[in-house]
């Protein structure tokens, strides 16, 4: 549990003898007798980026993100841009979309929030997004907890109007249903609405960073590919599962037997993989034959990782029927972490959708 307040101490043998509910804030440090000391240094939304002491030296360990609570709160999904209709002075107006981030497979599209407002051009500003982020709380039956938003070139005015209402936000790739909300009304509502004028909806360009390796402690011990069919996923509400996201494959359409497929990264290490997987905004897995082949985890804005370096033409193979199997798929496709082959649970697992912008 977060808390403002004074910085506090808690000394503890190991993470047993830790209570079940543990009041945090800024500056608490975790003490143990084992050489180590976690430092609270920043609490945002879900937010825990901590320090680690281990013999007077400091790590920086933002891979905990996430770690003191795998329950995902609610989070929403945001655009802010301009949309193709004129206004009344031959200008384009200008909308928000709000939409709720469905965190689980279990729940119903329709049941998501849904918030849009039209804003003029000469209006355009963070004070006025962050009125529409107040009236939209006033309606959600809950306010989200962190806001997502894929537009980069938005970043300052955004999170300016997001830290008007203290929550944080986020440029994040992982705005599958905003993606296909604005689609459908692309298509759908725009060309109904008076001083519509076709065009195309404006694309984003990411920067396609050069893949960074995985930190060498988070490096798992051996990885598979692997699929499972839609009809699959009805049971995934009785799966063990420690940290993760995923959201309805109904929304999507495919048949029961598709195949979704996806990478299983094995390791002993397997929770604190997935405690830092579970800190990052997990996009999209894909299989790179150029200039080297290797599978890459791209995540956040722009951040991409070095998962597997496929050697030999059998696993290179494997990597062209996994991307193949994605296409036929709408490109929806998984990430898991398990501490063996054998193991009934998964340490994380994320369901992703690779978007172009």
């Amino acid at each position: 549990r977060t808390a403002s307040g004074m910085s506090s101490t808690v000394n503890s043998e190991s993470w047993a003898d830790f209570p079940e509910r543990l009041e945090l804030s800024k500056g608490t440090l975790l003490r143990f007798n084992h050489g180590f000391t976690l430092k609270i240094v920043n609490l945002s939304g879900l937010t825990c980026e901590l320090l680690l002491v281990l013999n007077m030296t400091l790590y920086s360990v933002k891979w905990l993100a996430f770690s003191m609570s795998r329950n995902m709160g609610i989070i929403w999904e945001l655009d802010f841009y301009s949309r193709p209709v004129l206004d009344d002075q031959e200008k384009k107006l200008w909308e928000v979309l709000i939409c709720e981030s469905p965190t689980d497979l279990n729940t119903q599209p329709e049941s998501l929030f849904r918030y849009s407002q039209f804003c003029s051009s000469s209006t355009v500003n963070s004070i006025w997004l962050g009125n529409a982020l107040k009236d939209a709380i006033a309606l959600a039956p809950n306010p989200p907890e962190k806001i997502r938003f894929f537009r980069r070139q938005m970043a300052n005015m955004i999170s300016k109007g997001c830290d008007a209402i203290a929550i944080p936000s986020i440029v994040s790739r992982r705005t599958f249903t905003l993606i296909q909300w604005i689609d459908e009304r692309m298509r759908d509502f725009y060309p109904t609405q008076p001083g519509y004028q076709e065009g195309s909806n404006p694309s984003v360009q990411f920067l396609c960073e050069t893949p960074q390796p995985l930190p060498e402690a988070l490096v798992g011990e051996k990885w598979a590919f692997v699929s499972l069919e839609v009809e699959a996923f009805a049971e995934m509400g009785e799966w063990d599962i420690g940290f993760g996201e995923s959201f309805n494959l109904s929304m999507l359409g495919l048949p029961p037997q598709t195949q979704i497929p996806g990478l299983i990264i094995y390791s002993s290490r397997a929770t604190a993989i997935a405690g830092w997987m579970a800190g990052l905004e997990l996009a999209s897995l894909l299989y790179e034959p150029s200039p080297q082949y290797r599978v890459i985890l791209e995540t956040g804005a722009s951040d991409r990782w070095i998962v597997a370096n496929l050697r030999d033409r059998a696993t290179q193979l494997e990597g062209e029927r996994f991307e193949a199997a994605k296409e036929k798929a709408k490109s929806v496709h998984f990430l898991a972490v398990q501490s063996n082959p054998k193991s009934e649970s998964f340490a994380g697992f994320w369901l992703m959708r690779e978007l172009l912008f």
